[in-house]
């Protein structure tokens, strides 16, 4: 394929669009767009419109064109795509690439087709549809090809997935719309609640990148001082937050994430079952960079849980790496 043009896999999350190329991450960028609301014209896209959000004048829409790991806004998606093809692979007038680009697992056939459509708008030859637990197991090189079980567990900013993969196929998997944001959300809504502090969401998210922790860890604790509008007279207001705080803060959407992955365990059958035991679970996804998820996952399962050695990275080298094992997944992937 390649003689043909570049062979390109690309990670399509809520929060990042992660680029691979060779087995290498080529392009990170945060998949936001900034619109001009009169006429609805592309202004930014990546870092530089992530940079505008919360700041933009009313005159400015900056959005995420994906929810929850789907496509949202099809047009704004496509554009994104263009904007990442373009970056990678330069001018692609004779020679555009071919892309196995990522889907979550579970989503409706029109869903599918949507990404798949929207890829090959943006300037893809040729698309394949891969579902992010499989394309995280190829990027971690578990033995996905053969009759074992592998667990993924998979928190990405929109959604948590956990998937039991084997036979380069998903034998059982469980999905919930819980995810990074959904932590964001909760340590706001904590900060409101106990503090009477209102912070916008780039100031949740630093705090969750900061103080972040699934559960309480001797000897980590650490303190951060952070800045928003007093809830009752509406005036800036600094507080000092703890570790404990946030670890209190997150217990909810993390119960959920625990509940995900007990939800795939009840699916797996008995045989694989054995192999997840003896094998543990891989996390990865951006929320596998919280402080503890492993130890609070292997806490409340009894399955040994361990963090991908590049945890935000490995579906995007998992989408590279697909394209060695083209032929055997041209069976099991979605085509149009």
């Amino acid at each position: 394929m390649a003689l043909f043009g570049r062979d390109v896999g690309i990670d399509l999350g809520t929060m990042n669009v992660i680029v691979a190329e060779n087995n290498q991450i080529v392009l990170h960028e945060p998949s936001v767009v900034a619109l001009s609301i009169a006429d609805q014209t592309v202004i930014e896209i990546g870092q530089a419109a992530r940079d505008m959000y919360g700041r933009a004048p009313e005159t400015i829409e900056v959005m995420r064109p994906l929810r929850e790991g789907v496509i949202a806004d099809y047009d704004v998606t496509v554009s994104l795509l263009r904007y990442v093809l373009k970056k990678v692979c330069g001018p692609m007038r004779f020679f555009r690439p071919a892309v196995i680009i990522t889907a979550p697992h579970g989503i409706t056939s029109v869903e599918n087709r949507a990404v798949e459509e929207a890829a090959y708008e943006a300037g893809a030859r040729e698309v394949f549809v891969i579902p992010e637990p499989l394309a995280a197991a190829l990027g971690a090189e578990l033995q996905v090809a053969t009759p074992t079980g592998n667990l993924v567990v998979l928190l990405g900013a929109g959604a948590t997935q956990a998937a039991v993969v084997s036979m380069n196929g998903i034998v059982a998997a469980h999905t919930s719309r819980v995810g990074g944001l959904r932590l964001d959300d909760s340590i706001a809504g904590y900060i409101r609640r106990k503090y009477g502090l209102l912070i916008g969401e780039t100031t949740s998210e630093d705090i969750k990148l900061k103080l972040g922790a699934a559960v309480v860890i001797e000897g980590e604790e650490q303190t951060l001082e952070i800045q928003g509008r007093d809830q009752v007279n509406g005036l800036p207001r600094t507080l000092s937050l703890t570790t404990a705080d946030v670890v209190e803060a997150l217990q909810e959407p993390l119960q959920q994430i625990v509940g995900t992955v007990r939800a795939v365990l009840e699916k797996t059958p008995p045989e694989l079952a054995a192999d997840v035991i003896d094998r543990g679970m891989l996390v990865c996804g951006g929320g596998a960079l919280l402080r503890g998820v492993d130890q609070l996952l292997t806490q409340e399962t009894g399955i040994p849980a361990y963090v991908a050695e590049n945890p935000m990275g490995v579906v995007a080298l998992g989408t590279s790496r697909a394209f060695r094992h083209l032929d055997t997944l041209r069976k099991v992937l979605p085509r149009r």
